[in-house]
């Protein structure tokens, strides 16, 4: 019997019989595809590295601390002090009962470890950790130890409880005698589950206590020093090509000089990764860059021995000896340099030398013999001076390649994406011909899906991209989406663009500096963000070759800047009059002069600052506020000028005048005297979170009167201070929502066909597959649901969903959900 196809788009082809002599023939029903994805049959596309996805590891959000690292015992060696963060001691975490006091004296237990606990008679102690307190689960073994020495024999108590004293465990009795420093060790097995456990120890006697530790045994992979379980195995679960590490702005801030005892151990120095190895009880502890104590019981041993654990290559970053992260400073001490470089050359020994060597054999002796295979590291991060950057790191460079020609040295282009560093060091990369180039940028989800192709067209004979950081500024799923669409064209690209990894990886809840964040937790329980789900997604189903391909279809027009006005300050006192938006003839759209003594017309949208009307102008007089913005009119017009009078009264930095605010949140702002009053800007974000459209030199005079003007025709701005023009910009670049890659991955025989549809609508899209014979069934992973949702604590309605869908033939149409990544896993024949 004969059979009429009939396609059922976003579903399995259906076939359908009909006996000719009860119907007519019928012909297939047509639907007109959205988009068409043609594969190139003749092409072949650049190798995909196994390095191409990694992940970004930097001691921010208690990352390490609390975090990663499984050390439950916060401010274990009582080193904590206020140059850490306001208000620290070295009692922070702990409550103590007794006589009980923190010493710094020649009896310490090492040179690095300088403060220790003297008890006398009877004294009890008590930490509560992290977050809420220490979580144990029931039948959980739990290995204390503590060093300690004491002047006659003096017993220990240690017991696990709730804070209102409910045993979690049979205590445990340890006796200290002899007066010199001894480890002594024990184990407590928790009798019920709790997330607000403490620690206590209770002496009887003198003694002198130190590095009081509760370590869970079940640790990743069950490593003494180790990492805590859940998050380490999410992390492995991404399958990452490697593990940058330590930071971020944690590598190059802080005070660039070694820790030593000739110059009194200080604190708030550069990471340095020689404090972070040997054992932990001799390791220095540290101001962390982003405000809190950092234990360096997570070190580089560990680091290495981790991205040993999960198959992937270790990528260490090490100080130029120039600042970042809005500090700017370069060293000028040629004896320093030359300890660094070193120091730096001294770490490959550490990780690849032999026993033999003298850093080879530290490494040896924390347990690991064999070489950790280190080939790539990174000189500096984000650095501001491109000319004192530069310098140093040809002096970096010539020293790894002199000893160590075949390490990949990593180079970086600054802060942002674009700019007047990144073209200078990007032109100076070139032109000496480095062998990669590291760029990082957090940017707005309208960015990353207006540059797809952003590396189409970099030198395909210049230095490589690592991009070590980046993400669209937010956690909702529309950001992901917007992520996804920007590694399509990554993985384009993937000649040029060898690495990248997310922004930070991980967060505490309880203690965030920087979101968004990949991996969220809290003291017992981990939860991947919307990002998560999508790296995870990419970095599990990449590929070893990109497969060219060619898309036509719906191509979405610029929006004009319409929307509200407003006016903000960062740090600063305000004051602003005379505001008015006009049409080009003249007619008047909004206009305030407040002499009328209110403000009738505006509306707080952060709910932040103290405004009010004063003298007949809108003043805002808090100067320890950030973003205080307040919303005039929303103007609907595509062609108009904003005008105002703005004064500085008092404060750090300058003005802040936003204009295209929209309901979604996304606005521009004009930044006049930012960055404590060295720069001015045009940014362009999502409440907090902004990306740098337009940057320049500039300043604010407090008590000076500023006339400023913002003329939107369309998407062209042009500003105005004082009556000549300040900068332009345009921003026309076209929203392309709908991305696609396919990629090839010749071990499994399959075609990985990848498409994100970042818009409200579904995308009925025709893929030919250059007339390759494939299977007509093939495994599909979708990420799909409201753009604006988020992964909680409390939900994670954002996860992949897995089936196996036929249909699949050399030339097939889908319907691709709206607002979604999908993933079709296609087996050639």
């Amino acid at each position: 019997m004969p059979r009429i196809p009939y396609r059922l788009v976003g579903a399995a082809a259906v076939l359908v019989s009909l006996p000719l002599a009860v119907a007519p023939p019928v012909a297939a029903v047509a639907v007109e595809p959205d988009y068409t994805i043609t594969v190139n049959p003749d092409a072949t596309g650049a190798a995909i590295p196994k390095s191409m996805y990694g992940v970004f590891f930097e001691d921010i959000n208690y990352a390490a601390d609390g975090g990663l690292y499984a050390e439950l015992v916060r401010n274990r060696s009582f080193e904590f002090n206020g140059t850490d963060a306001s208000g620290y001691h070295g009692l922070t975490a702990w409550a103590a009962t007794g006589s009980a006091v923190v010493t710094n004296d020649d009896q310490r237990l090492d040179e690095r470890n300088r403060n220790y606990l003297r008890v006398t008679g009877e004294a009890g102690l008590t930490n509560a950790g992290y977050n809420t307190g220490l979580a144990v689960k029931k039948s959980g073994r739990y290995d204390f130890s503590v060093w300690a020495r004491a002047d006659a024999t003096t017993s220990l108590e240690v017991g696990l409880h709730t804070a209102g004293g409910t045993a979690l465990a049979a205590p445990l009795t340890l006796s200290v005698a002899g007066d010199t420093w001894k480890k002594y060790t024990g184990t407590l097995q928790a009798t019920a589950t709790s997330d607000v456990a403490r620690l206590s120890v209770k002496a009887s006697g003198s003694a002198r206590l130190d590095e009081i530790s509760l370590f869970p045994r079940d640790t990743y992979k069950g490593r003494a020093n180790g990492l805590r379980k859940d998050l380490a195995e999410k992390i492995a679960a991404l399958k990452p090509g490697f593990v940058r590490f330590p930071g971020g702005c944690l590598v190059n801030t802080g005070s660039m000089y070694q820790y030593t005892a000739a110059n009194n151990y200080p604190r708030a120095r550069s990471y340095q990764w020689k404090d972070t190895v040997g054992p932990v009880e001799t390791r220095a502890t540290n101001k962390n860059f982003w405000g809190y104590n950092q234990s360096y019981g997570l070190g580089y041993y560990e680091y290495f021995q981790f991205s040993e654990d999960i198959g992937a290559m270790p990528l260490p970053v090490l100080p130029a000896l120039v600042t970042g992260c809005g500090q700017n400073r370069a060293t000028v001490d040629e004896a320093l340099l030359q300890q660094y470089i070193q120091d730096t050359l001294d770490l490959i020994e550490f990780a690849n030398g032999a026993p033999t060597t003298t850093w080879g054999k530290v490494r040896a002796d924390m347990g690991h013999p064999k070489p950790f295979h280190l080939t790539t590291l990174g000189i500096g991060n984000e650095e501001n001076l491109p000319e004192e950057y530069w310098a140093n790191f040809l002096r970096f460079e010539s020293a790894i390649k002199a000893k160590y020609p075949d390490i990949t040295v990593v180079s970086n282009s600054g802060p942002d994406d674009q700019g007047s560093t990144f073209e200078n060091l990007w032109a100076k990369n070139r032109a000496h011909g480095s062998d990669m180039v590291d760029e990082h940028y957090y940017n707005s989800p309208s960015w990353f899906l207006q540059n797809n192709r952003r590396y189409d067209a970099y030198d395909r004979s210049g230095p490589q991209v690592f991009l070590g950081e980046y993400a669209s500024l937010d956690a909702k799923l529309f950001n992901s989406l917007a992520e996804a669409a920007y590694m399509t064209g990554l993985e384009r690209n993937a000649d040029v663009v060898r690495m990248a990894s997310y922004a930070p990886l991980l967060a505490n809840i309880d203690n965030v500096q920087w979101k968004p964040d990949m991996i969220w937790f809290d003291n017992d329980e981990s939860w991947g963000s919307t990002s998560y789900q999508v790296q995870k997604l990419f970095m599990n189903n990449v590929g070893d070759r990109v497969v060219p391909t060619t898309t036509t279809g719906n191509v979405l027009q610029p929006k004009p800047i319409t929307g509200g006005v407003g006016l903000s300050t960062w740090r600063t006192a305000a004051t602003y009059d005379d505001v008015k938006v006009t049409s080009p003839d003249g007619t008047v759209l909004f206009s305030d002069d407040f002499n009328d003594g209110n403000a009738d017309g505006w509306t707080s949208v952060t709910n932040r600052g103290a405004w009010a009307v004063t003298n007949g102008a809108y003043t805002q007089t808090t100067t320890d506020t950030e973003d205080t913005m307040v919303k005039g009119a929303t103007i609907s017009a595509t062609d108009y000028d904003y005008t105002l009078k703005a004064t500085k009264t008092a404060g750090a930095e300058g003005f802040l005048v936003a204009f295209g605010i929209q309901e979604t949140g996304q606005f521009y702002w004009w930044n006049l005297g930012g960055w404590n009053n060295t720069q001015g800007a045009i940014e362009k974000g999502i409440t907090s979170a902004k990306e740098q459209i337009l940057t320049k030199p500039n300043s604010v005079t407090t008590g000076k009167t500023y006339d400023l003007k913002i003329s939107v025709r369309g998407t062209k701005v042009t500003l105005f201070l004082d009556g000549v023009e300040w900068g332009s910009f345009d921003d026309n670049a076209v929203t392309e929502p709908f991305a696609q890659v396919v990629t090839e991955d010749t071990r499994t025989g399959e075609l990985i066909v990848k498409v994100v549809n970042a818009q409200d609508t579904p995308a009925v899209t025709k893929i030919d597959l250059g007339g390759r014979k494939v299977a007509r069934t093939a495994k599909q992973t979708v990420i799909t649901g409201d753009p604006g949702e988020q992964n909680t604590r409390s939900a994670e309605p954002i996860l992949p969903v897995t089936s196996t869908v036929s249909g699949i033939a050399a030339t097939f149409t889908r319907e691709f959900p709206a607002n979604s990544v999908t993933f079709l896993r296609i087996k050639t024949r």
